[in-house]
């Protein structure tokens, strides 16, 4: 996967604010949106769960799933069996049928999207043409996965898995232009940076957070993220959502206490 470097940014941002939806698919754009926008609760339940805005997890279930709830996110397969198409076999623990949440929040983890912390324009488009692949770019075109339905975007698709067609169009209206619609509707707007965190955001983000060395939690996750993001902080962590001794330790470094149950705090 590429590296979402300077040059990258400046091009997702500038393909975002030039992007126009071509005519005939405006009122196709404006009713898938709305739909998204009206299922906006649900996608918040599993928000909650993985950090991952809800806007995000919304488009990738229409271009997975078409919208339908009775859909892996992963892939679109059904719900009634583990996935077949790729990735197979998820998710890997519990009896189908699955339940639509169930089975997004293990998308997301397997993505390691829920340990993203850089959900602005350029990163959110960056995630969403990694969970499809870069492939587009190696025929030269904008992958359809963001830009399908716009002036971005004309004809070349991946029509099956490694199989690229230039000459197949495709008929899914792409996420960036989803995204777009709703910001433009002011439904949605993206963070403009990654701002740094403070001591008392720190605290606050640990009052909750028990030690542990076996169990994930959402609240270690966004404790992790904001230990990441204060300044000057000696170790880097990966927001796994265990919080145990590094954590801990980069608790102390900002706050001057352990989290409760570390044994060190005695």
């Amino acid at each position: 996967m590429p590296s979402l470097t300077p040059q990258l940014r400046a091009e997702y941002q500038n393909l975002f604010d030039t992007c126009q939806i071509r005519p005939n698919r405006q009122n196709t754009v404006e009713q898938l949106a709305d739909k998204l926008v009206h299922n906006k609760s649900r996608y918040q339940t599993i928000e909650a769960s993985t950090d991952v805005p809800w806007y995000i997890v919304a488009v990738i279930h229409n271009m997975e799933g078409s919208q339908n709830f009775t859909t892996h996110l992963h892939n679109g397969d059904p719900l009634t069996a583990r996935t077949v198409h790729v990735p197979s076999g998820r998710p890997p623990t519990g009896s189908p049928p699955f339940s639509f949440e169930d089975s997004a929040i293990d998308a997301l983890v397997f993505e390691k999207f829920d340990r993203v912390e850089d959900w602005t324009l350029p990163g959110a488009l960056f995630r969403l043409e990694a969970f499809n692949g870069f492939g587009s770019r190696a025929h030269g075109i904008n992958t359809p996965y963001l830009w399908s339905f716009s002036t971005h975007y004309t004809k070349g698709k991946f029509v099956a898995d490694g199989v690229f067609d230039p000459n197949a169009v495709s008929q899914q209206c792409g996420a960036a232009i989803l995204l777009r619609r709703m910001g433009d509707d002011n439904v949605i707007a993206f963070p403009t940076t990654v701002p740094p965190s403070t001591a008392a955001e720190v605290s606050a983000a640990g009052a909750g957070v028990q030690f542990s060395t076996t169990t994930k939690t959402i609240g270690a996750t966004r404790l992790q993220k904001s230990l990441n993001r204060f300044p000057g902080i000696s170790t880097q962590l990966i927001p796994d959502g265990v919080p145990g001794n590094k954590t801990s330790s980069a608790f102390k470094e900002v706050t001057g206490s352990f989290l409760a149950g570390d044994p060190r705090a005695i």
